[in-house]
């Protein structure tokens, strides 16, 4: 039966192949259980398990459309980078949004708005237009400055880095055994990543929670008693956590609100570019591709589309495709089987809960400042993985140069992807002008620039 539905001796492979690929798969992108509960509760203040509940859930439904609808071995979960949109968006200034407070409830909202009209271009076929008009300098830049937004978030949460009142940001305080607990844990991850070891995030986060459990490291809270570094939580409950503080809390009644609309176009367009490079990556790397193109490709966007829209009703940031699924690929995952394993994984996440509150947890050593020694030195790793777009950007052009290289910087420096953006897609259509390139830029490159500045205008 799996055999015909699946078609595995098509593909060349078997049952025990998928099963144990789409587990690898799992390994290699499960440090998003621990790191979207803790970003969304401490910056936002919403529900540490419901969070957890919610991005486990969209996961599962996304992948499992994806492995039994588009039969493609691609995991999907909520999106790094998106989900510091989603923070960024909820946390800057108010003028950034035309001077309204967007709460969270409102970006969620917008979350699912995108994901609806992330339907619609699929169905349209609109959604190529718009993805060709951006040219691949840009693109490259977007992904490396978000990485190397993470990684300096990542360095925050290690203590590596804090933020100085003269400049940015300083050294931090590297005698805290908050801090070298950190620079062990990144030690251990980065090891075992250059070992090429499956799971080697999700793996070295664990041995870092139990050697600051094992060491009983400790650190002075606010209230000057000492704390625990890593507070153990136990492992697994057969109860799991309760989604209905952010289920349906959508703010339904802001979306009619037109400073709102920029905020949707920006989620609607992350969530396009992050989903045709990695289906393209991953598809090329499984010889799925043919002739150029990818068969059932509207199913595979309808799976991202519909997953982000049923995350955004639980409770959490864009679901889009991971490019951790290559992992399982290289372990022989061809089919849509791998993708269903995959995503019964992420179910039975949901019953080890107090495991991810132990590595989850955070140390608040100030009123403004909590630290993440096990969460921190994985965001480093991460941002990491995300500069090889670097090399592929046109460097020896100064009209695709600048552009991307103001993305790159932007986004890290001004803490908002939006503002990023900005300056890279204002400043490429005008440099193509004055250069004589006029003819090479799409239409739609000169409205975006036209959109930002006209926003930047109206604050």
């Amino acid at each position: 039966m799996l055999d015909n539905f699946f078609k595995l001796k098509e593909h060349g492979t078997n049952v025990r192949t998928e099963v144990l690929a789409g587990t690898t798969t799992f390994m290699t992108m499960a440090y998003i259980i621990f790191f979207q509960p803790a970003l969304f509760s401490v910056t936002m203040g919403m529900d540490h398990g419901a969070v957890m509940m919610a991005t486990c859930i969209s996961a599962a439904v996304a992948t499992l459309m994806m492995g039994l609808w588009a039969n493609y071995p691609i995991a999907l979960a909520p999106g790094m980078g998106e989900n510091f949109f989603f923070v960024s968006v909820v946390t800057t200034t108010a003028i950034a949004f035309g001077g309204i407070r967007v709460t969270w409830q409102m970006a969620l909202a917008a979350v699912f708005i995108s994901g609806m009209l992330f339907t619609l271009l699929t169905f349209l076929r609109v959604r190529e237009m718009i993805i060709n008009a951006i040219p691949p300098s840009i693109k490259h830049a977007i992904a490396a400055g978000i990485g190397a937004f993470i990684a300096f978030i990542g360095l925050k949460y290690c203590g590596i880095v804090e933020q100085n009142p003269d400049a940015l940001v300083r050294l931090g305080n590297m005698r805290s055994p908050i801090t070298l607990l950190s620079i062990i844990g990144l030690l251990i991850i980065c090891l075992l990543m250059v070992r090429r070891i499956r799971g080697g995030i999700v793996i070295g986060m664990i041995l870092t929670a139990v050697i600051g459990a094992l060491v009983g490291l400790k650190f002075k809270g606010l209230d000057g008693s000492l704390h625990a570094v890593v507070a153990y939580e136990g492992v697994m409950s057969l109860k799991p956590p309760d989604v209905s503080p952010t289920f349906l809390k959508l703010d339904w009644a802001a979306m009619i609100r037109w400073e709102m609309i920029s905020v949707i176009i920006l989620f609607l367009f992350m969530d396009m570019l992050d989903t045709v490079g990695t289906l393209v990556g991953v598809s090329e790397r499984a010889g799925l591709m043919k002739e150029g193109k990818l068969p059932r490709a509207n199913r595979a966007f309808l799976s991202d589309a519909v997953g982000t829209s049923v995350g955004a009703l639980l409770g959490t940031s864009t679901v889009t495709s991971y490019i951790e699924s290559v992992a399982g690929v290289s372990e022989g995952g061809r089919t849509g089987l791998s993708s269903v394993a995959t995503a019964f994984l992420f179910l039975a996440a949901m019953f080890f809960y107090p495991l991810v509150k132990t590595i989850g947890g955070g140390c608040q050593i100030a009123p403004t400042v909590t630290l993440y020694p096990v969460i921190g030195p994985a965001l480093i790793v991460v941002g990491a993985m995300m500069m090889r777009s670097v090399a592929k950007i046109k460097w020896d052009d100064f009209s695709e140069a600048v552009p991307s290289f103001l993305i790159f910087l932007g986004i890290p420096l001004t803490y908002s992807i939006a503002d990023g953006f900005a300056f890279g897609f204002i400043s490429y259509p005008i440099l193509k002008l004055f250069s004589g390139k006029a003819k090479e830029i799409n239409w739609l490159l000169y409205l975006l620039a036209a959109l930002f500045i006209l926003r930047y205008a109206l604050l």
